[in-house]
């Protein structure tokens, strides 16, 4: 089943998703994320620099084929940035500098994949697939709403965490420590676990497991 929307503002629950009529808006909810985890695999297992760069050139394309805007691309991929410069430093340091460019890239690839999974797709839709998907594994004593519900969960923190990044990003310029990378991880870092206890609050007050 294909999903045809009209172009409108950058909108949804998830806060990336963009209403449109590319060909990624109209591709059915299990094809794009078949396409996306395949696409991740195949970052994961091929190794190299030429490898990484034609990632993340395959994921800009696909970008520009659903036609989103590029800020909010960019808005999207803060927190990578944050995680692909410490990937990319740390592999910089024990394998060289071709390997840690490869890992940064690597990253920044498979997060703007997710970038244009969210931005094409609503993320209730996701949700459902994702549901009926896992209803087989019932039998097993999975719990189709419960894996739903962390997808549900994941999903909306999205737009939490890089307003915290943004938000610490704006405090550490203004005093100005905007070099200074222990200015920004810290404070994001403690808002963010700050925001996944306010979570798990809410979710053990609805009597839902917390462990």
């Amino acid at each position: 089943m294909s999903r045809r929307r009209g172009r409108g503002a950058w909108t949804g629950p998830l806060g990336l998703y963009v209403p449109g009529s590319s060909p990624l808006h109209r591709l059915p909810v299990w094809a794009s994320l078949c396409g996306t985890a395949a696409f991740t695999a195949a970052v994961v297992l091929v190794p190299g620099l030429p490898a990484a760069v034609a990632g993340v050139l395959v994921a800009s394309a696909a970008a520009a084929v659903a036609r989103l805007p590029w800020r909010r691309v960019v808005l999207g991929l803060r927190p990578g940035l944050v995680a692909a410069a410490f990937v990319g430093l740390g592999r910089w340091w024990t394998s060289g500098a071709a390997a840690g460019v490869a890992g940064a890239l690597d990253l920044l690839a498979v997060v703007l994949a997710g970038v244009v999974l969210a931005a094409t797709t609503p993320a209730d839709e996701l949700v459902s697939v994702v549901t009926g998907a896992t209803t087989g594994l019932r039998r097993f004593g999975v719990r189709p709403s419960s894996i739903a519900l962390g997808v549900a969960v994941m999903l909306r923190s999205v737009p939490v965490l890089v307003q915290v990044l943004g938000e610490s990003a704006d405090a550490a310029r203004a005093r100005g420590l905007d070099r200074s990378p222990r200015a920004l991880v810290v404070p994001a870092g403690v808002r963010t676990v700050a925001h996944a206890r306010r979570v798990g609050e809410a979710l053990a007050a609805r009597g839902l497991p917390d462990d």
